[in-house]
Formats: structure tokens, C-alpha cells, sequence
């Protein structure tokens, strides 16, 4: 029998290129709304455009990737999660397994799991179990200037003045709820090709609060990856911002995108992620 017969899929795919969707200029301030704004005001201001790229398989770099190189990471990651739409199971039982994740992953004293999204555009298309659909826009959760906001809004001031003394980051956790992921994957930019002027802060309005992200704008030097085909016992870890200013991946880029090597059956995505705070001790900086 050919040998190439019992290849796994996602090692058959050595790079796919598809059209990402970049912010075409830095201004005005885009602004993007956390919830359905009132009539006549856009959910996404900003003009965008479609920037086709090379994405490599991230499979073939397996053990050679970091969150401090990178800026993300793949590892294997069981659950006893039975239903990943059930709110309460997943702040009971799966948060505490990110929480000790983490950890593990980064060697970090103390995690804070603050809140998750599930993603599941047919869901979403019909407003059940509070699915959204793929965020297909080039992006970063949090700026260098709303990162330190997110310890404040999740901890007692007294006890945030005190961790943002030392080392913190801001990870999400992305993984599939129902496996193989065939369509809508991550695709993950690879920290140390971005530049910062291909960043554009950008507004998220929420109904009590105005928080920033970061678009990006398109630069032929940044390097896009993705991991195909991924299990419900795989998880991504990714980077959105480190405190640690020395060289290592501070934040990067993510978004999903259509795949062309998608079969045309391909089931509708469904993932979840997590976001999480991360604490180091004062003697680690």
C-alpha cells in the first residue's frame, strides 16, 4: 500500500494561502462595539481589506515553538468537559484545568481564568447557547496601554496596585470543541515578524466600559501559521500580552480564515477560548 495512504491529513498540507483581513489605514481610531450598538451605528468602523498570505502548517515545527519565541504554542490537553456550551461545567471544571495548563505551560505562580467565548457560526446564526461566530479580522485582544486595565477590572484594586509590580501576561487558551476543526481554523502570526507600526489601537465599546485592542495592518514580513485538522485533546495556547520587556514575544496576532484545502462537506467550526491572567513572583523579574 502506498506509504502516503496512512499519512495523517494535517501532515499532508505544507502551507496553505488564503486572504486574511487586514485594516487598510491606521486612521481614524477604528472603533469595534462588545455588543449590538444602538441603530444606525456600525457594529466595525475602519476600511479593511483582504491581503492574501502564505499560512504554514505549525505541525511541522512541533517542539521548536514558544510562547516567549512565538508568541503561541500547541500541546496536547485532555478535559472531562462533557459540554463545552454548558456555562456552569465550563467555569467548574475547565477553568481549573486552564488554570494548572497554564501553569504548567509557563511556570507562572498564580492564574486567573476572567471569562470565555464559544464559537459556532450556526449557533450563532440562530442566538443559541451564547455562540458567536469566527472572528475573521486580523487582531490582538489588548493594547500596551488596556492590558494593565484588565488586572484592575478583574482584581481589588489593592491586590492589582500590588501584581502589576511584577511580571504578568494575558493569554487565551483556543481549542476545538468537536474535533477535527475542518473549517474557520486560528491562524496565529508569529511574534518576532511583527513590526509596531503595523499596529492600529483600536476602540471596544462596551455597554459600561471602553476598552482597546490592536488591528493590524498588512506587512509582507509577518510569518502566519496554523495547526490543521485540530482534536478536541489539543489546545493553543496564545500570548496577547506579556509585561516582560526584554526581547521575548510580548503579544501577536490571530484571526481566523477560510481554508482552502477545506473539504467542501467541512463541518462548521466549533472551538472555545479561554482568557486567563498570569502572575510571576517578584523574584522571576
Amino acid at each position: 500500500m502506498d506509504a502516503s495512504i496512512q499519512q495523517p491529513a494535517h501532515e499532508k498540507i505544507n502551507a496553505v494561502n488564503a486572504p486574511l483581513n487586514y485594516l487598510a489605514e491606521a486612521t481614524p481610531k477604528p472603533v469595534n462595539y462588545a455588543y449590538d450598538p444602538p441603530a444606525g451605528i456600525p457594529g466595525r468602523s475602519g476600511k479593511y481589506v483582504k491581503q492574501s498570505v502564505a499560512i504554514q502548517n505549525g505541525r511541522e515545527l512541533l517542539g521548536k515553538m514558544s510562547l516567549d519565541t512565538n508568541g503561541f504554542v500547541l500541546t496536547e490537553h485532555e478535559t472531562a468537559v462533557k459540554d463545552f456550551y454548558d456555562p456552569e461545567e465550563v467555569k467548574s471544571v475547565y477553568y481549573a484545568e486552564v488554570e494548572r495548563l497554564i501553569k504548567r505551560v509557563t511556570g507562572g505562580e498564580r492564574v486567573v481564568v476572567f471569562d470565555h467565548i464559544v464559537r459556532n457560526p450556526v449557533l450563532a446564526e440562530r442566538g443559541e447557547k451564547g455562540a458567536r461566530s469566527p472572528a475573521k479580522f486580523v487582531h490582538n485582544d489588548y493594547s500596551m496601554e488596556s492590558a494593565p486595565g484588565r488586572v484592575r477590572a478583574h482584581l481589588p484594586q489593592e491586590e492589582a496596585d500590588r501584581l502589576l509590580e511584577n511580571r504578568f501576561a494575558e493569554l487565551n487558551v483556543w481549542r476545538a470543541i468537536r474535533g477535527p476543526i475542518e473549517s474557520s481554523p486560528l491562524a496565529l502570526c508569529d511574534a518576532r515578524s511583527l513590526d509596531a507600526k503595523d499596529t492600529v489601537p483600536t476602540d471596544l465599546v462596551y455597554r459600561d466600559r471602553v476598552g482597546e485592542t490592536l488591528g493590524f495592518l498588512y506587512n509582507p514580513k509577518q510569518r502566519w501559521y496554523y495547526f490543521p485538522l485540530m482534536q478536541r485533546n489539543e489546545a493553543i495556547l496564545l500570548k496577547c500580552y506579556d509585561s516582560k520587556d526584554d526581547g521575548r514575544a510580548r503579544f501577536t496576532a490571530h484571526t481566523s480564515f477560510e481554508d482552502p484545502s477545506s473539504p467542501p462537506n467541512a463541518a462548521p467550526r466549533e472551538s472555545i477560548e479561554v482568557r486567563a491572567l498570569v502572575f510571576w513572583p517578584p523574584e522571576t523579574i
